[in-house]
Parts: structure tokens; C-alpha cells; sequence
């Protein structure tokens, strides 16, 4: 999987764990992600896939580098999707 393709399964991923809220976002914590053993089997790098989407501003979250135990309970904000016009 490319980055790009990664960051599509991210999404869906956080979606099925994540609560989605009022403006469209969705909200999950790391250790949700990080625990999750379906994501265990996608992602051979998940922080490393998190800083891409950070990146690209498809999520957020506080933080540079999440590590697991320490930040598990940081939420990753999965932003909502643009309007198609």
C-alpha cells in the first residue's frame, strides 16, 4: 500500500472505532487505534501513517510522535469530509 491508500484504510478504520460528532468529525484515541487488532494487520507503521494524515490535514491530534501507553489517551480528530458542490 502507498501512503495515499493508507491513509484511506486510516479512515475508515477511525470511523469504525471512532464517535462521530455534531460538525462531522470523528473522535478516537490512540490507544483505541493502537489496541485495535484489525489495525494491528493493516498498518505495519501506524504512527508513521498518523503523522502522514496529520501532514496532509486529514486529522488531527496534540503532539508530534504518539507512543503507545504514554498517549493512549490522546483523541485523534478525524476531520469531516468536504461538501461536494
Amino acid at each position: 500500500m502507498n501512503v495515499d491508500e493508507e491513509i484511506q484504510q486510516l479512515k475508515q478504520e477511525i470511523k469504525r472505532l471512532g464517535h462521530k460528532q455534531r460538525d462531522g468529525s470523528y473522535k478516537v484515541t490512540f490507544g483505541v487505534l493502537f489496541n485495535d487488532d484489525r489495525c494491528a494487520n493493516i498498518f505495519e507503521a501506524l504512527v508513521g501513517t498518523l503523522r502522514a494524515a496529520k501532514k496532509r490535514k486529514v486529522l488531527a491530534y496534540d503532539g508530534e510522535l504518539l507512543l503507545q501507553g504514554v498517549h493512549d489517551n490522546v483523541e485523534i480528530v478525524l476531520k469531516p469530509e468536504p461538501e461536494a458542490a
